[in-house]
């Protein structure tokens, strides 16, 4: 057993008190003896003094003793006049030299204080800031201890298989022996993937809090820093703390930026410098013990560029996809966010949760935060559905712009471009509802919008259905051109989109009758994240032309389809183009009204 010292204090003060008295008894046997001014002038008179030394205040020598033999002494000069008179008088008179002791002490040490007291201030507001240089090596996690986080499965929706993915996980935290009976294992690592915003980060907090386990916070961005190696100690510190605090969850989020595939971008110096703190992580993650208690998670949307090292089993073993929500997970999201605001009690989940297909968890909490500060602006007490719907529009169209003046012309252009659209969608099979008609601008450079919202979740879709979208998309030009005979620069964005449907209906889908059944767009993009990078396809000039024409026939043929439908139905587009121009905004019983007017 190791034996411990202990230092008392007294000790410490009794030697300090000792060292004091030694060196204060060598300091009076080395002092110089003081005389009064008028000793030193009789002793001048009696042939005494050898030497002297003067300065401004002060008088230093040698003279004789009693015994003959020379001593050091020192005086304090007078003025030559007073002196004669005194000395008259014979009496004994001496100089006195004003202490400044304390004005010393205070020029020398008050500045000191003040300038280690506006140093220690400096520090102490900079020290939450950013690190000092002796912590630069020292993890910059964000702790989050079990009293402090209030996260829990319940405020976590539209994710259930994830949920159910990370129960044994809390199991583990709470029962780390119950696993190790049968001689199994947690997962040393849990990767969370999933496009950005569905609530990763959430779940992570969620399954700290269900555990009661203390939660470390980090982004993989705060590991790298242009010193070399400081990445590096960061992971080693980071394990060390978490260790100590086992069990525990620690969280990376945007793992990518730290664990990017090795031998990608070049080699600069702060490439190297991600590669040794991945390397650490590595190493890290393979040494320590997974009985300890310690869970690593991350998350990610983009996991196709990690390094191979890291997603291989013994580190991250279990890939957690957290997807977009479908209809019935929007609903549950759309519930939890409600519970914190005041509602009217008409509101229908369901509908809102139809009106946002794609959204995920963020963009269905802003939609909820946006319905309730238009229910403050207009001065209500309650949040009823007709701000809901605006947010749903104001989110997917834009801020809508009342003040935007638009010429007459333009105004009439575009309610038959609108009214184009939602007659097409109408009247072929397999497309979405038309809810809404607006003519009144929004964004950034939308004039107007028709509004279609899926009645279902879809995962996949037939080769009709993807023509009679171009047909829609189309219709706003067509319309156009059979009501003016001339066409404008609105449809840009509808052509945009049409021709990117069709060119993944050759390229992708293999739904050309002439190239067959045939994948020709070799493209790295995230299967999360939309880079929109794309490389050339390793196909000949010849099949490059061919995929051209294949595209431009689609676009043909459904462009005749809608100028087709329009001018059969001429009455009902100039009609509803009236209808709009009259009431700006009309929903989508006025449209079926009119359609069936028009019909009969």
């Amino acid at each position: 057993m190791e034996k411990k010292h202990t230092v008392s204090i007294w000790y410490v003060l009794i030697g300090i008190w000792v060292v004091l008295i030694i060196q204060s008894y060598i300091a009076s046997m080395l002092a110089v003896k003081t005389i009064p001014y008028s000793q030193f002038m009789n002793s001048l008179k009696q042939g005494k003094v050898t030497e002297i030394a003067i300065s401004q205040g002060e008088i230093q020598g040698k003279m004789k003793n009693a015994q003959g033999a020379l001593e050091d002494f020192k005086t304090v000069r007078v003025d030559p006049e007073l002196s004669k008179v005194l000395e008259q008088y014979n009496v004994t008179f001496k100089g006195k030299i004003e202490s400044t002791f304390l004005k010393d002490i205070i020029s020398w040490v008050l500045p000191v204080f003040i300038f280690v007291g506006i140093w220690y201030l400096l520090m102490k507001r900079m020290a939450g800031k950013q690190p000092g240089f002796m912590s630069l090596g020292k993890n910059k996690a964000k702790i989050y201890m079990e009293d402090e986080l209030k996260v829990r499965f319940t405020d976590v929706a539209g994710v259930d298989e994830a949920k159910q993915e990370l129960e044994e996980v809390i199991d583990f935290l709470k029962n780390p022996g119950k696993f190790g009976e049968l001689g199994g294992r947690i997962p040393k690592g849990i990767l969370l993937v999933g496009p950005p915003g569905t609530g990763k980060t959430l779940l992570a907090k969620a399954v700290a809090g269900e555990s009661g386990v203390p939660f470390f916070s980090m982004s993989g961005s705060d590991f790298v820093e242009m010193f070399v190696g400081l990445g590096a100690a960061r992971v080693r510190d980071l394990f060390v703390q978490a260790k100590e605090k086992a069990p525990c969850i620690i969280f990376i989020d945007e793992v990518d930026a730290l664990g990017k595939a090795r031998g990608l971008g070049g080699m600069t110096g702060g490439h190297d410098e991600r590669e040794q703190t991945l390397n650490q992580l590595l190493a890290e993650m393979d040494g320590f013990d997974p009985k300890v208690g310690v869970i690593l998670m991350a998350a990610t949307n983009r996991p196709e560029i990690l390094d191979p090292a890291l997603l291989r089993p013994g580190r991250f073993d279990r890939h957690v996809l957290v997807d977009r929500p479908d209809k019935v997970g929007r609903e549950e999201i759309l519930r939890v966010h409600l519970r914190n605001i005041k509602t009217e009690s008409d509101i229908n989940v369901e509908s809102l949760a139809a009106m946002t297909p794609g959204m995920v968890g963020a963009d269905l909490a802003n939609l909820v935060n946006e319905a309730a500060l238009l229910a403050v602006r207009q001065g209500k007490k309650l949040v009823g559905m007709p701000e809901f719907q605006e947010a749903v529009e104001r989110i997917i169209g834009g801020l809508e712009k009342k003040n935007r003046l638009i010429n007459k012309d333009e105004r009439e252009i575009v309610a038959h471009h609108e009214m184009g659209h939602a007659i097409v969608a109408m009247s072929l099979p397999g497309t979405d509802p038309v809810q809404k008609i607006s003519i009144v601008p929004r964004g950034i450079a939308a004039l107007g919008y028709t509004m279609q919202v899926p009645t279902d979740d879809r995962f996949l879709m037939r080769k009709t259905e993807l023509l009679n979208k171009i047909a829609t998309l189309l219709g706003g030009r067509a319309a156009e051109e059979i009501v003016f005979g001339d066409i404008s620069t609105g449809a840009h964005n509808d052509l945009s989109r049409a021709t990117d449907i069709a060119k993944s209906m050759i390229k992708e889908y293999g739904m050309s009758s002439s190239l067959g059944q045939v994948y020709l767009a070799h493209d790295r993009r995230s299967q999360y994240l939309d880079l929109g990078l794309q490389e050339a396809g390793d196909y000949s000039e010849l099949t490059s032309q061919a995929i051209d024409g294949e595209i431009r026939q689609i676009i043909t043929g459904q462009y005749k389809v809608a100028s087709d439908i329009l001018k059969e139905k001429r009455d009902t587009l100039v009609k509803g183009a009236r209808l709009l121009l009259e009431k700006e905004k009309i929903d989508r019983g006025e449209i079926e009204a009119l359609m069936e007017a028009t019909r009969a």
